[in-house]
């Protein structure tokens, strides 16, 4: 049984003309294209990624 806590984010905005280190941000989260929907582990590093581009995604924790 799988007990580790998951989030589940949406890119709700693109990452043309942001910063280098936005779009690495974007595609380490594992994002590919705009309204797309990932899961990934809720740890310490998924979490500086998600701050740094809060304002390009949806969060809902699950």
């Amino acid at each position: 049984m799988n007990t580790e806590k998951t989030m589940t984010l949406k890119l709700v905005k693109s990452g043309i003309g942001r910063m280098k280190r936005h779009k690495l941000c974007i595609k380490g989260l594992g994002f590919k294209k705009l309204n797309q929907t990932v899961t990934v582990l809720d740890t310490p590093s998924n979490r500086g990624l998600v701050n740094k581009i809060s304002d390009m995604i949806e969060i809902q924790e699950n």
